[in-house]
């Protein structure tokens, strides 16, 4: 697998590098970085993946961001250095499918926004129907998502990773029930005592309450 740099610093990204004195620096860090393909590190941070941005590019030269996004597990490594997702009912529009029969050429970026953690990948897709490849609709497919239209493949050609400084952390349902949730189940537990203790006492838990809510 190839450097990162190798495809992504440009003669002019370079020039702008050497007049701050980075360039060297660089080429040092990028020498060799990230070459074996989909380690399993990067397979862990696939398998857990929900959010991820692919850009392609139109015929005309402008490029294009779509987000994709599902469960944990919609995106898989199906070989060392390739990955896939099943795309279903969408808006019908057809911006990537359309770009990839042009250009081939696809950037990611994979997100984990509770960790504060991406990790950038190009690569050339390929977008099929799921009638096309049943087995791979099948090892693709998602329950719970709809019927597989297509499947896309991205083959990777290099990958990086970014330090985090300027991600904004984020958690979902699953993550904050995954944080909170022995929390809030002590806290249930405590005012489940408390209730009993009002009762033994004499009291209405629900009432005392209703008294209380303005």
């Amino acid at each position: 697998m190839d450097t990162y740099n190798t495809h992504l610093f440009g003669q002019a990204a370079l020039d702008l590098q050497h007049k701050v004195g980075k360039r060297d620096q660089f080429a040092k860090m990028y020498a060799n970085r990230w070459t074996d393909g989909i380690t399993d590190r990067f397979r862990d941070f696939v398998a857990n993946t929900t959010t991820m941005y692919i850009a392609s590019t139109v015929e005309n030269g402008w490029p294009y961001v779509q987000h994709r996004g599902g469960p944990r597990g919609f995106l898989k490594v199906i070989e060392k250095d390739t990955l896939g997702f099943a795309d279903y009912h969408g808006n019908q529009q057809f911006i990537t499918q359309g770009n990839l029969q042009t250009d081939d050429r696809v950037s990611l970026i994979l997100m984990d926004y509770a960790a504060k953690a991406r990790i950038k990948m190009i690569g050339h897709a390929k977008m099929v129907e799921a009638s096309d490849d049943p087995e791979l609709a099948e090892k693709l497919a998602v329950e719970g998502q709809g019927p597989v239209e297509r499947l896309t493949t991205i083959k990777i050609t290099a990958i990086d990773v970014n330090c985090p400084k300027y991600i904004t952390q984020r958690f979902d349902e699953g993550e904050i029930a995954t944080l909170l949730g022995p929390r809030i189940s002590e806290l249930d537990r405590q005012v489940s005592v408390l209730a009993d203790r009002l009762k033994d006492l004499g009291e209405d838990p629900a009432a005392l309450l209703q008294k209380e809510t303005p």
